[in-house]
């Protein structure tokens, strides 16, 4: 069991480095990260703070002017917090995410309650956004799918809806095994099982037709042999998670591993990239 002893780091920024310096905390070991007027509020158990972290952002982003304040606290309503902060979005004019405190609105084909506490996905960050949009245009329909590091379980939602008839979630990061399942509950799904470990320790068997992955550039390198070996001949991998600049890395390494690059987008500097297996 966690901790509730934490550190509340308060980030000055500018608006459009606010996306990055999230996906930087969430890499480096922060739970939950929420934007604010003046930047970024972050969250971190006193155990796993380092403030030489800190000082590395702010180095190797002198351009974003940041600037930032700590204080301890014992922890707090997470709930209460995303309720202030976190407003429903929609994807594409399709896809509708909102929490349990916000009423349903529109009409339309899909809609997913992601209540995220402190696990990360819930469709305002443009790489989760690219993920959800990509979903929607590949056939899921009685397809066995994969969600690679899953945080919140909003893409293996978003599978079972699209009507995959069998979708397996896995997250190393502890709030994400507990927030998972609740969020798969909240949707009433049925097909989705959650585990907790990595790609070599959750003892997956046979294969898939379709693996997701929304994780950092470094674990994709990592891990893409795997992905590789559990895809089936004609499956698909689609992945999130990188900048537009790491399109090269991840496309070279896939292609060594029999991931054939068939389309990719973008939003607000954030790639995602969609292979077909050989």
């Amino acid at each position: 069991m966690k901790s509730t002893q934490y550190i509340e780091v308060k980030f000055t920024c500018t608006e459009a480095f606010k996306e990055i310096l999230i996906a930087e905390l969430y890499a480096s070991g922060f739970d939950s990260m929420m934007e604010t007027d003046e930047g970024v509020d972050a969250y971190v158990l006193v155990e796993e703070y380092d403030a030489e972290v800190l000082n590395q952002l702010t180095e190797k982003y002198k351009k974003a002017s940041i600037s930032y304040s700590t204080s301890e606290f014992e922890n707090k309503n997470w709930n209460e917090e995303w309720e202030k902060n976190y407003d429903p979005i929609v994807v594409e004019d399709k896809c509708l995410v909102r929490a349990t405190f916000h009423e349903s609105f529109g009409n339309y084909p899909y809609e997913i309650i992601i209540t995220p506490k402190m696990s990360f996905g819930t469709g305002h960050h443009s790489t989760t956004y690219l993920m959800l949009k990509h979903q929607m245009g590949i056939d899921h329909k009685g397809k066995r799918v994969l969600d690679a590091g899953c945080g919140t379980a909003i893409l293996a939602v978003m599978a079972e809806k699209l009507g995959a008839k069998e979708v397996i979630a896995y997250d190393i990061d502890d709030w994400s095994i507990e927030n998972a399942p609740e969020n798969v509950a909240l949707n009433d799904c049925q097909n989705i099982q959650v585990l907790g470990g990595t790609i070599d320790t959750i003892d997956l068997k046979g294969e898939f037709d379709i693996i997701l992955a929304n994780i950092n550039k470094n674990v994709l390198l990592d891990e893409l042999e795997a992905y590789s070996g559990f895809t089936c001949k004609g499956g698909t991998v689609v992945l999130s998670g990188f900048y537009t600049h790491d399109n090269d890395d991840l496309v070279a390494k896939a292609s060594k591993v029999g991931l054939e690059l068939v389309g990719q987008n973008e939003k607000s500097d954030w790639s995602s990239l969609i292979f077909v297996k050989n």
